[in-house]
């Protein structure tokens, strides 16, 4: 049995998780915040863990956001740790009764450095999903020091993680992690006369979104979106993918490896994310020369000048190693369990 805890920002734990569930023999439970997904795999259990970010009603009847309740932080050794929260509590014990109960093989964190000091004190082999960003402050070093594995979704020698510095006996580098990994490339909807750009997630603000796409327009680009607006979503953007002559994305680590995945050309605009991670990315892909980057705060005439670059570019996503990725990462897993 394989525990496995999702985080719930986003979706990108999810989806990773996801890609690698098919290639784990063992039994999987997952433990998340996030509501079950409509499908799971065979011999996969998924348990919805309490919110520990709530506000909660005191004995005095007032209401305290998770945050006023105390130090949050342990004096800067925990991320998130509030004092006296129900669903905090609730949540850590949820885990520890399962441990309890079912004989664990390994369990796969992604990411919680406060799920990584549970499970390893509970003597379960554990396993922590490493991310890009500046990761060097006490409480990532605490995790990644407890961590038996360091399963780190990225190319060896991509993303400079200065604090997986002197852990390299625990990390496995396994590549780019796809749910699209090993899909067929589909054209069959793509005209070659006609340029298309798809804005795949909220690369965008919606005005300056608006603003862009009126320029595409009168330049005679056809514009799709999807996940760009409140009412695009799509569940299987691969065939958007596919046509696009070029995509403009966020800088995530899953919507990156889905671009190299279609072996797109890309503009990748860097959101504002915890310890820098999507800048970072951003500035790991203009090094390697795999996509157009501009600031977040690009006017739409500068974004479009970089549609327009990008659209005459020929990147090389071989190096970001996508290929095989999701297995790798399943092999490691594995590894550690057995």
């Amino acid at each position: 049995m394989i525990g496995w805890y999702v985080h719930h920002h986003g979706w990108g734990h999810m989806t990773r998780m996801q890609a690698i569930r098919p290639h784990l023999g063992d039994e999987v439970t997952v433990f998340s915040s996030l509501p079950e997904p409509g499908s799971l795999p065979p011999e996969t259990v998924w348990v919805q863990l309490p919110s520990d970010s709530d506000a909660v009603v005191g004995p005095d009847g007032v209401s305290r956001e998770a945050h006023e309740l105390g130090d949050v932080t342990a004096g800067g050794t925990l991320h998130w740790a509030p004092l006296g929260h129900p669903g905090h509590q609730a949540r850590l014990a949820a885990i520890a009764e399962w441990v309890a109960i079912h004989p664990t093989s390994a369990f796969v964190v992604d990411v919680s450095v406060e799920v990584t000091i549970l499970a390893r004190l509970l003597g379960v082999p554990t396993i922590s999903v490493a991310q890009p960003g500046d990761r060097t402050d006490a409480p990532h070093r605490l995790g990644y020091d407890l961590a038996d594995r360091i399963l780190a979704p990225w190319a060896p020698g991509t993303i400079p993680a200065k604090a997986l510095v002197g852990r390299e006996d625990r990390v496995r580098s396994v590549g780019a992690i796809s749910r699209y990994d090993g899909r067929a490339r589909t054209d069959a909807d793509a005209d070659d006369d006609v340029r298309r750009v798809l804005f795949l997630g909220l690369a965008l603000d919606p005005v300056r979104l608006a603003q862009t796409r009126e320029l595409l327009s009168a330049d005679g680009w056809v514009v799709e979106t999807a996940g760009a607006g409140t009412d695009d979503r799509v569940d299987d953007v691969w065939p958007l993918l596919s046509r696009a002559t070029v995509v403009v994305s966020a800088a995530g680590q899953n919507s990156i490896a889905d671009l190299a995945a279609a072996d797109a050309r890309a503009v990748v605009i860097a959101q504002e994310r915890p310890f820098d991670e999507q800048k970072e990315m951003a500035r790991v892909l203009a090094a390697h020369g795999l996509a157009q980057t501009v600031a977040a705060d690009a006017s739409p005439a500068e974004v479009v000048d970089s549609i327009r670059r990008a659209a005459d570019t020929a990147p090389r996503w071989d190096v970001w190693q996508v290929s095989g990725s999701a297995a790798r990462a399943a092999a490691a897993i594995e590894e550690l369990a057995r």
